[in-house]
């Protein structure tokens, strides 16, 4: 962890916690917030929670997020959202690209650029995700995928003028309870953070690159102590405050050292 920038941890909801249940939730991460000032904590719920719980935290410093946005601002397009309804909804950040709509829903590269800039049209921080397969890392082309997926996206996050943050988040570790170790982590980071120099100093410094892939409290400190894991996308332990917290606080304690 850099601290030239500050410790993002972003809780992922998925398709869980869509109604009442996510308010409850979002009131347990607004009690513990206070006790992270140094660190921004942000919660992803599903569309049909995204009102509520901005209604919930108004007035706290947990920021929320959409799951995904449609690339056109309006038209025919059912069970899509753009980014106007999100930020509508309360939402100031999206996540774009997450591997879940890259190997289910076919989204391709081109897909995710689209996406990216939707968002920053909408005023929406987006959170750009890239990373590879299993197949692709046993194949020794980790470095080879994710420069692609970041060479896709890399003119409109130059182009922003809103925070932005890149999250690695190997396939493989998706959900599987399975984790890069914080040197494979952090070998990916200094490489995406490299590609983002290349094209602009300042850009790297200031794109917060995040790590996603079976997170949790007890390896959570491990990974962010590495010096360009900027925070976490966290997928299931999110959907415990307590663990969310947990790992917020371990970021806490970094950022404060």
């Amino acid at each position: 962890m850099n601290a030239k920038r500050r410790p993002l941890i972003a809780g992922n909801w998925k398709m869980h916690a869509g109604g009442l249940d996510g308010v409850r939730l979002a009131m347990a991460v607004r009690e513990f917030a206070s006790s992270v000032p140094h660190v921004d904590v942000l919660v992803v719920p599903p569309y049909t929670a995204i009102a509520a719980v901005a209604a919930e935290l108004e007035g706290s410093s947990v920021l929320v997020a959409g799951q995904n946005v449609h690339g056109k601002p309006h038209g025919a397009f059912t069970g899509e959202i753009s980014g106007g309804m999100l930020r509508d909804c309360g939402a100031t950040w999206v996540i774009v690209g997450h591997s879940e709509r890259r190997q289910h829903f076919r989204e391709t590269d081109a897909d995710v650029a689209i996406k990216l800039a939707a968002a920053l049209d909408h005023d929406l921080s987006p959170i750009a995700c890239v990373g590879e397969t299993l197949e692709q890392r046993e194949a020794g082309k980790t470095l080879e995928v994710v420069e692609r997926q970041v060479a896709a996206v890399l003119d409109v996050l130059a182009s922003a003028k809103r925070a932005c943050a890149v999250a690695y988040e190997p396939v493989w570790a998706i959900g599987t309870g399975k984790n890069a170790s914080p040197a494979d982590a952090e070998a990916v980071h200094a490489a995406i953070r490299g590609w983002l120099a290349a094209k602009d100093t300042g850009l790297a410094e200031r794109v917060r690159i995040l790590y996603g892939g079976s997170v949790k409290a007890d390896n959570a400190a491990g990974l962010l102590a590495e010096p360009n894991v900027d925070g976490a996308l966290v997928g299931g332990a999110s959907l415990d405050a307590g663990s969310l917290g947990a790992i917020a606080k371990a970021a806490e304690s970094l950022a404060r050292s």
